[in-house]
């Protein structure tokens, strides 16, 4: 006999929402899959890709699922992928919340598929595009990190067509120099060499200038 609490789980049937931005229409030439950083909303982090050609342009932007709210005020509402508690559970619980929008947006592969993830983003991005086997034109990785367990085997069905872009700031204010080396390290392995890194003059921010030019 223990007075110890004991885990335990139960599966349910859930409901999350996601926000799109412009029409998919037969003129639409990119589709995008945006991954917000945490503290966001995805309706908030759509703004970020509000310049790009509405007709060529299609975006989707999934939303972390665990809310909270940012301040002692209770009025903004940021959320999270995951954290360190039942992090496998999170995981799988999010890939099945993303191959259901896949499903039902019905992208069509005559589309440039782009997979963008920003900051905590970028962990929740990988791990789809790695263990769902997700083929996309252009991989971005903005301001975040490829997460531990993923190796190149995890991204060996990217062919050499699929263009790969590591973006980041010479002042975030989260990446120390040692963790740069060992994250460059990670995507010289994992990509083998094919990743293109592009540095700009600032923090852990989104700039849209960027983002504006990453398309093909």
């Amino acid at each position: 006999m223990t007075n110890k609490p004991l885990v335990k789980s139960v599966g349910y049937n859930s409901t999350n929402t996601y926000e799109s931005l412009n029409d998919f229409t037969d003129e639409t030439k990119n589709v995008w899959i945006v991954f917000h950083g945490i503290g966001y909303l995805s309706r908030y982090f759509l703004k970020y890709f509000d310049e790009l050609n509405p007709v060529d342009n299609y975006i989707i932007a999934p939303q972390a699922p665990s809310k909270y709210y940012l301040n002692n005020s209770y009025k903004h509402v940021g959320a999270s992928w995951l954290t360190k508690e039942n992090t496998e559970t999170e995981i799988n619980n999010n890939l099945n919340y993303l191959d259901a929008i896949l499903e039902k947006e019905t992208i069509l592969s005559t589309r440039n598929l782009i997979i963008f993830g920003y900051s905590q983003g970028v962990s929740m991005a990988a791990r789809w595009v790695a263990q769902r086997k997700i083929v996309c034109d252009q991989l971005v990785i903005y301001a975040g990190g490829i997460p531990i367990e993923l190796n190149e085997n995890d991204f060996a069905h990217l062919d050499n067509d699929t263009q790969i872009t590591i973006i980041i700031g010479n002042k975030d204010e989260y990446l120390t120099k040692e963790r740069l080396t060992i994250e460059r390290e990670k995507s010289r392995t994992i990509f083998r060499g094919r990743a293109k890194e592009h540095i700009f003059n600032g923090g852990h921010i989104v700039k849209k200038e960027l983002i504006n030019g990453i398309i093909i």
